[in-house]
């Protein structure tokens, strides 16, 4: 047998850097999604809907998230992200303001930033929402002033004075609730504690004690119907206050059923992921996002390219006759 040659070591060292070369050319882009808190029913089914993109878009997608909403946990996150140099990262921001730097220290890096319930974020390369936030607003208003005789008190429930989207929606509902109802009223500025069933819960048994004319609580924070729904029936009193809000339907199920939740106005959180992963992986491609935009199971979106905003509209309204067919 021949013993090798300098020349077979050259030729079998070349064709190995070149097989590793390949296999890391093959790697697919690695698109992270980065939710408001790990762990919750509304943001395990987002998690859901980034997975099946990452599939169906051949990237690595998934998604991690803080143990709480302090949003400085965030930015750790994408710190990490930028040290470990992934494509892009998407996510749901607990403050936009202290998470500026850290995307434009993401975009410095070459990655890709996508922001879900953050609208105008001057970092990210596009903000991705799955509703129109002024439809959305004016479709909650019509439905408490439907359930209360468009007369009463309300409370607005937020996950947090710092929450882009939340605030959002809840100043164009009051805008759109002085328009046309102006025989409704706040009871009390709006609450921040619609991420945690508990303080919703305690915050709607103490409202209902200290406001006689309160009739509705609006939550936006899928936790916040929950609780507020628990105080309800607690009281007994889903006659006089009824509740409204964003929710994981099988996690609000019984509660839509009893009564003591009125109505969810809502969207599937894993359209949401399946958006920002499906987005990510197209600018990944050297796509051009315009306005023949169109995704699957969200159809056409609406591209603001001036305001760097895909929006789509796929409200839901979970009742108690569609509530089984939901989960």
């Amino acid at each position: 047998m021949n013993k090798p040659t300098l020349q077979h070591w050259l030729t079998a060292g070349c064709l190995g850097l070149m097989f590793g070369a390949s296999s890391a050319l093959a790697a697919p882009p690695e698109v992270v999604n980065i939710s408001k808190i790990a762990g919750m029913p509304w943001f395990n089914r987002m998690g859901e809907g980034v997975t099946q993109a990452g599939k169906d878009f051949s990237v690595n997608a998934y998604q991690v998230g803080p143990s709480s909403t302090d949003a400085p946990q965030q930015v750790k996150i994408i710190e990490d992200l930028i040290a470990k140099k992934v494509a892009a990262i998407s996510i749901v921001p607990n403050d936009a303001d202290v998470l500026e730097p850290v995307f434009k220290k993401a975009r410095d890096a070459g990655i890709v930033v996508l922001t879900n319930e953050s609208p105008g974020q001057p970092s990210a390369n596009w903000d991705v929402e799955i509703i129109d936030n002024e439809k959305f607003a004016a479709d909650n208003v019509e439905e408490v002033a439907k359930s209360i005789g468009g007369k009463g008190g309300y409370v607005l429930y937020v996950g947090s004075l710092t929450v882009p989207q939340h605030n959002l929606w809840s100043d164009l509902f009051i805008k759109y609730q002085k328009a046309h109802y102006p025989d409704m009223h706040e009871v009390t500025n709006r609450m921040p504690v619609s991420e945690s069933i508990d303080d919703s819960r305690r915050t709607t048994l103490d409202l209902m004690k200290a406001h006689p004319d309160l009739k509705a609580v609006i939550a936006f924070g899928s936790q916040g119907p929950i609780g507020a729904g628990r105080a309800v029936k607690e009281k007994r009193a889903k006659e006089k206050v009824h509740v409204f809000g964003m929710m994981i339907p099988s996690q609000a199920a019984s509660l839509i059923k009893s009564g003591d939740i009125t109505m969810g106005i809502t969207y599937d959180p894993a359209t949401a992921g399946y958006a920002l992963t499906a987005v990510a992986a197209k600018l990944l491609k050297g796509e051009t996002i315009g306005q023949d935009l169109d995704i699957q199971g969200l159809g056409k979106a609406d591209v603001d390219s001036a305001h760097r905003v895909i929006r789509f509209h796929k409200v839901l309204r979970v009742t108690k006759d569609n509530i089984d067919s939901l989960y």
